[in-house]
């Protein structure tokens, strides 16, 4: 299963991202979780240090097809190659990012991951995929996520996120994403859940999830550590739990371990 987590700047995509990866592989799945975003700090979040981080993913892996970039070598001898291994066994694998000012746009690194996400359509039963994208839609209009199975909407209680999410919807219902959903984040009160489920009605979009605001991802921050070391008793990661564990299909999240005998 392959779900792709969108939104506004700073509406806590990463550290969703991060801490449901952990949770997933600890459930049992086979977890690769893709920092497709081009000021990317994936790792940081998911605890995976600086001088550890995989090298980007180099545009020489894409081979052009008609239905879209495809791998040119087999995902798993990708993987191996250009993955680092994080907290609970997730592979992590990075999308490039400039290294220049003035170097132009970045189709390769895009073009990248959309093949990397179509091969991993592919990969064992067992195998989820989470991918962090940027705020801007850009992954939408090069079809970065057109491989995804669930594009994930993260909504903060106020107009401007609620904008981000209703454009981004709008933008990914031309895509041939199969499940665009919503899940609210950073709700202090039950009148913020309201408020982004009465947006969702209005628009006729699906709100999965209600995350917690959390005091703990700031302190996290503080300390340099993920959320899921520094305070793994907080309510978000308690909520990202039960949000992944609903998204997922149990067959995938214990697939791993069944093909291994476990």
């Amino acid at each position: 299963m392959r779900i792709a987590v969108a939104g506004k700047g700073g509406a806590g995509k990463t550290t969703i991202c991060a801490t449901g990866a952990r949770l997933l592989a600890r459930s049992g799945a086979s977890v690769v979780a893709i920092d497709g975003d081009t000021n990317p700090n994936l790792h940081a979040a998911i605890g995976v240090d600086s001088a550890a981080v995989p090298p980007f993913l180099p545009p020489s892996l894409v081979s052009r097809r008609f239905d879209g970039p495809r791998l040119a070598a087999p995902v798993d001898e990708v993987l191996q190659r250009h993955a680092a291994q994080a907290p609970d066994g997730v592979r992590l694998v990075r999308m490039g990012m400039p290294e220049h000012a003035d170097e132009g746009c970045m189709c390769s690194a895009h073009a990248t991951v959309s093949a990397l996400l179509a091969d991993l359509g592919d990969a064992a039963a067992g195998t989820v995929t989470l991918l962090d994208l940027e705020a801007s839609p850009e992954h939408l209009s090069r079809g970065t996520a057109r491989h995804a199975d669930v594009l994930l909407l993260v909504a903060e209680p106020y107009y401007r996120s609620l904008e981000a999410v209703r454009l981004q919807a709008s933008l990914a219902a031309e895509t041939s994403i199969g499940r665009v959903a919503v899940v609210a984040n950073k709700c202090r009160q039950p009148s913020d859940s309201d408020a982004i489920d009465e947006f969702c009605t209005r628009h006729g979009l699906e709100l999965v999830g209600v995350l917690p605001w959390s005091e703990g991802v700031m302190a996290a921050d503080a300390a340099s550590r993920p959320l899921l070391d520094h305070r793994p008793g907080d309510g978000l990661v308690t909520a990202v739990g039960a949000l992944f564990a609903n998204l997922v299909p149990a067959r995938a999240a214990t697939g791993s371990q069944a093909e291994a005998g476990v």
